[in-house]
């Protein structure tokens, strides 16, 4: 039976865009104002994020204690909310369209390894968030995950395959429990 090599991993195929001068700016420029509860300005780290190359709407409102790994493989459509101790790990891209809800400790996951292979690969995938979903406080979404239009993934919850539209998901792994209705006021 084969073993785990962690010595032979290697994942030189893997590069997350931006010059090391620039990821290296940006691991400064998100320790003191994202990941701490100083800067609780939306509006500047708005600023912030387009300035290294994220695409974000309008409306939007970040909460402190915010982790994003680049900021150039994150697209925030308008009026999202992202909560406290959010972390948005983009390995690769993520997307969040209109109306889009991270709770409070909400994990975006865009890396993972291969426990299949000994050298433990690093896979990656896209996430999508699509209009009006919500994840939930302290839930996490998977690699290659989309939450499709109002899909909901409850507090503590596991995304591990995409959600439907309008499902209510809850577990780990997430399974869809009932329907969501919204009502007009």
């Amino acid at each position: 039976m084969a073993h785990t090599r962690l010595d032979s991993f290697n994942n030189s195929w893997y590069s997350p865009g931006g010059s090391f001068p620039k990821r290296l700016l940006w691991f400064v420029v998100n320790a003191v104002v994202f990941k701490t509860s100083f800067m609780p300005v939306s509006s500047a780290k708005v600023w912030l994020l387009r300035l290294f190359g994220a695409r974000i709407g309008k409306g939007v409102v970040i909460k402190p204690c915010v982790n994003i790994k680049y900021p150039w493989m994150l697209s925030i459509g308008d009026h999202c909310w992202i909560g406290e101790n959010v972390w948005i790990d983009n390995l690769a891209q993520v997307t969040l369209h209109n109306h889009v809800c991270l709770s409070q400790g909400a994990l975006l996951l865009c890396g993972n390894h291969n426990y299949k292979r000994s050298s433990f690969d690093l896979i990656i995938g896209n996430i999508t968030l699509e209009n009006g979903a919500w994840a939930g406080a302290r839930s996490l979404v998977c690699p290659g995950v989309t939450m499709r239009t109002e899909s909901l993934l409850t507090a503590g919850s596991v995304a591990v395959s995409s959600l439907d539209a309008y499902g209510i998901y809850s577990g780990n792994p997430a399974v869809k429990k009932r329907e969501r209705k919204i009502e007009d006021k």
